[in-house]
């Protein structure tokens, strides 16, 4: 009989079934830079045109 109280390990690339190669945090930061820009952009043009 299987003891239920025993913890289960898995390694984090066997439970995802994928590698992790970190180019996510740059597409992240990339998307973040553009939308400071552009909502800069949005708020600083009137404003001088004004």
């Amino acid at each position: 009989m299987a003891d239920n109280n025993e913890e289960i390990h898995i390694e984090d690339d066997d439970a995802r079934a994928a590698h992790t190669t970190g180019h996510m945090r740059y597409v992240l930061g990339i998307g973040l830079l553009i939308a400071i820009i552009a909502m800069s952009a949005i708020w600083i043009v009137p404003a001088i045109w004004g």
